[in-house]
């Protein structure tokens, strides 16, 4: 999941960066009103996190401008103003939702998740394909008798091919989606995780989940061995 915090507090804008990575999240950061409305507009992004005071415009601005360009991403509003009435501009403006600051850094995560579960009202903590269990929140894997512990990447890049089984992905897809938009598409970070997670979800397995299909990407699922699906 790739996320995008307009805040131009770079301390507090740097503390949530590493907070989300460290929970398996791919995210940018923009300082400005201006620059963070351009790069939700022309980036991939599954959630942004919108700072309500920025130098050059506010965020309620920001959120109107995306909303009136078709940007559907869901926005949570980061507020120091905790009356009711700026709290009800920021919704009004298409926000889906707001944290007033100080806050925990828990209490954010506890609605980042709470975003992506709308719509999927009926999933779990834990992601279930074929006989692997990926665990959310421990970002534990489980295949039959084994169990493994995923680093950040591994988790993130897991976590989408569960999201997106029997689907090509490219290595562009995968690297706006897990990586961040420094990632260099020439680079072979990706095929490194793969393999990483390779050796976690198939080996020793009688059927593989991860493929790899030429000159196209990857692909996760069980592949039916007389429709070749």
């Amino acid at each position: 999941m790739r996320v995008l915090i307009v805040e131009d507090n770079p301390k507090m804008a740097g503390a949530v960066q590493r907070g989300l990575q460290e929970n398996g999240f791919a995210v940018d950061v923009s300082h400005t009103g201006f620059e963070g409305e351009e790069l939700a507009a022309v980036e991939s992004y599954d959630l942004i996190l919108l700072d309500l005071m920025l130098p050059d415009r506010d965020g309620i601005e920001v959120c109107r401008n995306l909303r009136r360009r078709k940007i559907a991403t869901p926005i949570i509003m980061l507020t120091a103003l905790s009356a009711t009435e700026e709290k009800i501009d920021g919704l009004d403006a298409g926000a889906d939702d707001y944290i007033t600051k100080p806050f925990e850094f828990e209490e954010l995560l506890a609605r980042v998740r709470a975003i992506f579960r709308r719509g999927e009202a009926t999933e779990s903590r834990v992601l279930r394909h074929d006989d692997l269990e990926l665990d959310l929140y421990t970002r534990r894997i489980t295949r039959g008798e084994s169990t493994h512990e995923l680093s950040n990447k591994e988790f993130a890049l897991l976590e989408y091919l569960m999201r997106n089984p029997n689907r090509v992905l490219t290595r562009t897809q995968i690297g706006e989606k897990v990586w961040d938009m420094n990632f260099e598409p020439s680079s072979n970070v990706i095929d490194v995780y793969i393999s990483s997670l390779r050796k976690k979800v198939d080996r020793l397995q009688e059927r593989e989940l991860i493929h790899t299909v030429k000159g196209a990407g990857y692909r996760f699922g069980i592949i039916d061995e007389h429709s070749g699906v």
